[in-house]
């Protein structure tokens, strides 16, 4: 039957609209916070996610500052998902920005799709707000790494989440694997650390594996082989 949605996130930054206004509408500023690399060429925004492309998703609407909208072409089976931005200038530099991502997902068993959607678009509005408070202006270099499958997604957060000491909340200081920072963001399927230089966020993926996707504004420092042996690691612990 098939599912319908939309999503909204509200949040106010400590960045101007014009500051915003790069951070959704170009190829670095949207890589600097979404997920994987992104390039916007041509009236399409282009996001390339580990080895995976997402659909072209064509602008639709460009007002800068104030509106960004760009949406896939739905598919054969209906599905597509819409992205829109409206940004307000606020008094003292801050900046409202407001993001509404809606679409349809096909199929009887749209219910597991959708949650992971909606879990990472909060990981994703959340590096948003992130990274316009702490690296606006800076490019990130992106760094993705997929764990084994998991079998069991329940013993595999136990055994993040041991390694932090318990369940974090935003605000606490903690050590995951190769980082240190502050929890910026924490969901069922999802948890984001920044640090001085980087961003980075562990996700369950709906594809099966626990996802490392960080953000390196200081350029590549090389770490994808120490998360790459830290996900094979958390796969041994939770065996």
């Amino acid at each position: 039957m098939g599912h319908a949605f939309e999503l909204p996130h509200e949040a106010a930054v400590a960045a101007t609209p014009e500051q915003v206004w790069d951070a959704i509408s170009t190829g670095p500023g949207i890589t600097s916070w979404f997920m994987g690399r992104s390039e916007v060429e041509g009236g399409v925004v282009r996001t390339a996610f580990g080895g995976y492309e997402l659909p072209d998703s064509a602008v639709t609407a460009a007002d800068p500052p104030h509106r960004f909208a760009h949406s896939s072409d739905p598919a054969g089976d209906g599905r597509f998902v819409a992205y829109e931005f409206l940004v307000e200038g606020r008094e003292r530099g801050s900046t409202v920005v407001r993001l509404v991502t809606s679409g349809f997902l096909p199929g009887d068993d749209w219910q597991d799709e959708f949650e992971a959607m909606s879990r990472g678009l909060e990981m994703y509005f959340a590096t948003l707000v992130e990274y316009l408070g702490h690296f606006a202006g800076r490019t990130a270099t992106p760094v993705t790494e997929f764990g084994p499958p998991v079998r069991d997604w329940a013993r595999a957060w136990e055994a993040v989440y041991a390694e932090l000491g318990g369940r974090p909340a935003p605000g606490d200081r903690v050590r995951l694997g190769p980082a240190e920072g502050v929890v910026y963001h924490v969901n069922p399927q999802a948890i984001g650390i920044r640090s001085g230089h980087a961003v980075h966020r562990v996700l369950q993926g709906f594809g099966g594996s626990m996802i490392a996707s960080h953000l390196l504004y200081a350029g590549d420092d090389g770490e994808g082989p120490a998360w790459r042996a830290w996900l094979e690691r958390l796969h041994r612990d939770e065996e």
